[in-house]
């Protein structure tokens, strides 16, 4: 990819940022939501980053499907991957403007712009006949019965919190756009990519490409697009400050530095649960692997401090 005058930082955080359990679902709380995320990303590019920002989109997804459920017999309900679109769409919108906004109220200059991002997935990955991915809200168990019953939705219990639909979640091969989005940096102090792990699609033997049904996992997405970029610095923000080992046990230990050879060992000896901590150090592993650079997993409470090396869990070669 091109040179650049500046470093890259390329930085993943879930949908739950915007949306969380506790609210609502409001547009104006998703805009007060946008307006947090903008106060610590802002934070990045006051480092002498450019930044691509990764958003997931779970519960926002999982909100459309549950629309288009309620009003099926008024309006056609759209396919998954048609979601996944107009989710970039509305969530890049909210954010692109609260950075906007917050870059220049601190006197950063500098564009901010959304692509609306394809992602190549195999049509034959095994993701399609078991489904994984939780998307959208959480469900009793009588509903989630219901719902497998009516709708053929699959249906997982989600960590003692309740039931949740869980669709297929192919790894993606390749961004369609990586030149766009490279481009796009040339003048762009920030741009938001890969919204929800990107639109997934697949080339038909007819040499068309088409969307399918999927939600791509944005840690795996953005580790694959922080290295097509040659990103130096990969950011995952998740719910806690820094990566520990026995989590929740009396044993508990948090990391500040790991190389992929300790990360493996952790994820073999089974202490990053799929659902959770999982994707995210083996996005890590993907990017440092790729790239040789260094990533770093935190909080965005303690974001500004983790930038500074006085906080967050660092995976290094």
């Amino acid at each position: 990819m091109g040179k650049r005058e500046q470093p890259l930082a390329v930085v993943a955080f879930g949908g739950n940022a915007l949306l969380r359990p506790e609210d609502r679902g409001t547009q104006e709380e998703q805009i007060a939501r946008a307006k947090q995320a903008a106060r610590w990303l802002a934070e990045i590019v006051r480092h002498h980053y450019k930044l691509i920002v990764v958003h997931g989109n779970g519960p926002q997804v999982g909100n459309i499907l549950v629309q288009a459920e309620e009003a099926s017999t008024k309006i056609p309900p759209q396919t998954l991957d048609v979601c996944v679109a107009q989710t970039e769409g509305s969530i890049g919108f909210m954010l692109q403007q609260a950075i906007r906004n917050r870059l220049e109220a601190i006197g950063e200059r500098g564009e901010v712009a959304t692509i609306l991002t394809e992602v190549e997935v195999d049509p034959n990955d095994i993701a399609f006949k078991r489904p994984t991915k939780p998307i959208g809200p959480f469900f009793t168990r009588y509903r989630a019965e219901a719902l497998e019953r009516d709708l053929g939705w699959t249906m997982r219990e989600d960590s003692g919190r309740g039931w949740r639909h869980v669709v297929p979640s192919p790894r993606p091969l390749h961004i369609l756009n990586i030149k766009t989005v490279d481009r796009m940096l040339d003048t762009a102090s920030v741009v938001i990519a890969a919204g929800g792990g990107g639109v997934p699609v697949v080339k038909g033997r007819d040499g068309q490409w088409r969307g399918i049904e999927a939600v791509i996992d944005k840690d795996f997405a953005s580790a694959l697009l922080a290295s097509e970029l040659e990103a130096d610095l990969f950011i995952i923000l998740t719910g806690v400050p820094k990566v520990a080992i026995d989590f929740g046990k009396p044993t508990q230990r948090f990391l500040e530095r790991m190389t992929v050879a300790e990360v493996e060992q952790h994820l073999a000896d089974g202490q990053f649960p799929p659902g959770s901590m999982g994707p995210k150090v083996q996005s890590a592993i993907q990017f440092v692997r790729a790239t040789g650079k260094e990533v770093l997993i935190t909080d965005v409470e303690v974001l500004r401090e983790a930038l500074d090396g006085r906080d967050g869990t660092v995976i290094a070669p």
